[in-house]
């Protein structure tokens, strides 16, 4: 049994995804001494995954360039994947006066935007394997900003429904792919930094929109947010093409040393050492380099950098072998792994929970006795955006020095579920849907409803960045497929939520609504122990009874 009680497994000689983290007190030390290892405080650590000698291989690119690259995706995904969709919240029943239609009609066309978020997804999965991210990233751009100018300019109900449409082609890339992004370009224990980052953007920081476009809906008119937004998404679509060069690279799977039930750290340690010495390379006759090299003639340390012109090319060859009908297939195909899953249902789940919470507050709070004006729901946000903040700040600032101490205390091995601990938290979220709920049903202050929207957003924060976390090493083979599909399930229910949402709140009242919304997120968090305490074993089982692999389907790690 390992250190917290999970549960050790006795049919593998070493279960993928169960790595030396932590040298100091590993028993393998001679095995690990040849491989790269970090600088600093983190010199201890084993770097996972191990980068080639290639200096356009992405884990080899400096921290000024990474930064810089996660900055502007990072900025592309507040833009699109966070502001996009509650856009026109606040401004619902502004916008259902102006078009003199129900506020379940404007709801509706947040839906439909969704729906085509959801539907596009598995294309931009296997585009994106097949032709690499950048690509798909400046593509789904130019969507955004062409969506945006088709909002600003329309005058009817039928050409804002087109706007949504169009925006929500560039949505879906930036929701997936920038998280599968943060593997390209870091190493096992510098991502629960980044997954924060992001986990933030795509869950807290679309409430922060919320008080801007609440103010400008209600003094500037609605048609101000697409004004507005067109500067932004313009700025975005240059960052892109300037500075975000292509980070999908085919590396040697050996150096992938999380992902194998064999990791044969003695034989990668040797390589490292050949490589290090390219007169030695010529002459060697080592199955490494021959693997590594099978895209290139020439030898990973010998191979020039990439001009920035050259890296200013929008296609830079294939990254699959595989047809792209395969590729469609695999999203959905991950799926019979239980733990993904659970993943995609729970994080998923809460989600949409709290998406049907903001269809919710503009039908709550601009009538009595609340009576606020747009502006003011769109101040309510500030809650929940506190919520979010807090709940990154808090697992940012906990879950990788937590599981390195874990590791440390099972000998130097790290185990992925350590990372199901930030889960812990996560039972606020329950918390505060049913005291929202019921303060919404009896008339309580706003500030306090506020309050509540902030701890159900402060648990689904918490939720979606240790279950994302836990995937990403625990599977990190299939992670590219499980960020689709879990993007593709939450835009589905979102979309779902918009036909019932308002009605069921009018009918029953928000008490019964967000009781139900919380007896089931409590049912889904619950059931985190089961892959805490049996997760080692099951990735075992897996290991050896993979059915994708029987199938023929293969998955692809972005992590």
């Amino acid at each position: 049994m390992g250190f917290l009680g999970i549960l050790e497994d006795s049919k593998l000689q070493h279960v993928p995804a169960t790595v030396i983290l932590s040298e100091e007190q590993s028993v393998t030390h001679d095995a690990t001494a040849g491989l790269r290892h970090g600088t600093g405080k983190d010199a201890d650590i084993i770097l996972i995954p191990q980068p080639s000698e290639d200096p356009n291989d992405p884990l080899n690119w400096s921290n000024a360039r990474k930064w810089t690259i996660i900055t502007i995706i990072g900025f592309g995904s507040t833009l699109y994947a966070s502001v996009l969709a509650p856009l026109l919240s606040p401004a619902l029943v502004v916008i259902a006066m102006a078009f003199h239609k129900e506020v379940g009609d404007i709801t509706q066309i947040s839906g439909y935007m969704l729906l085509v978020t959801a539907c596009s997804g598995p294309i931009v999965c296997a585009l994106s394997r097949k032709y690499g991210k950048r690509p798909l990233l400046v593509i789904s751009s130019l969507f955004g900003l062409l969506g945006t100018i088709i909002g600003s300019a329309t005058n009817s109900y039928e050409g804002l429904l087109a706007g949504r449409i169009i925006q929500g082609g560039s949505v879906s890339a930036f929701e997936s792919l920038v998280v599968s992004m943060i593997g390209d370009l870091f190493f096992v224990h510098q991502r629960g930094f980044f997954m924060t980052i992001m986990q933030f953007i795509l869950g807290a920081a679309s409430n922060f929109s919320a008080i801007i476009v609440g103010p400008i809906a209600t003094n500037l008119g609605w048609k101000y947010l697409f004004h507005i937004l067109i500067a932004f998404t313009a700025v975005e679509t240059v960052l892109l093409i300037l500075f975000v060069p292509e980070t999908a690279y085919n590396r040697d799977h050996r150096y992938d040393i999380d992902e194998l039930a064999d990791d044969k750290l003695a034989d990668l340690a040797a390589a490292e050492k050949r490589h290090a010495h390219p007169s030695d390379i010529k002459s060697s006759n080592d199955d490494i380099v021959k693997v590594e090299t099978r895209g290139s003639t020439t030898p990973p340390a010998s191979r020039a950098k990439k001009t920035f012109v050259q890296e200013l090319a929008l296609f830079s060859g294939t990254y699959s072998d595989d047809n792209l009908l395969q590729l469609f297939i695999a999203p959905f195909a991950v799926c019979t792994n239980l733990a993904v899953l659970w993943v995609v249902i729970v994080t998923g789940g809460l989600t949409a929970f709290f998406v049907a919470q903001s269809y919710d507050m503009a039908q709550i709070f601009m009538f009595p006795p609340y009576n606020l004006s747009a502006a003011g729901v769109g101040y309510l946000s500030l809650g929940p955006f506190l919520g979010g903040l807090l709940g990154s700040v808090f697992l940012g600032a906990t879950l990788d020095p937590l599981i390195r101490w874990c590791a440390k205390k099972n000998g130097g091995i790290y185990e992925p579920e350590y990372r199901l601990l930030g889960m812990i938290p996560s039972i606020l979220t329950t918390v505060g849907l049913f005291a929202f709920g019921y303060m919404c049903e009896h008339k309580y202050s706003y500030y306090a409803t506020a309050t509540m929207h902030g701890m159900d957003l402060f648990g689904i924060v918490c939720a979606a960045i240790s279950a994302s976390a836990y995937i990403i090493d625990a599977y990190r083979d299939m992670s590219s497929e499980v960020f689709i599909v879990n993007m593709v399930f939450k835009n589905l229910l979102f979309y779902g939520f918009s036909y019932f949402v308002n009605d069921w709140t009018a009918r029953e009242g928000p008490a019964k609504v967000f009781y139900v919304f919380g007896g089931v997120s409590a049912a889904m968090i619950l059931t985190t122990p089961v892959f805490f305490y049996w997760g080692k074993r099951y990735r075992s089982f897996w290991c050896r009874h993979n059915v994708l692999d029987k199938w023929g389907i293969r998955t692809h790690a972005e992590m």
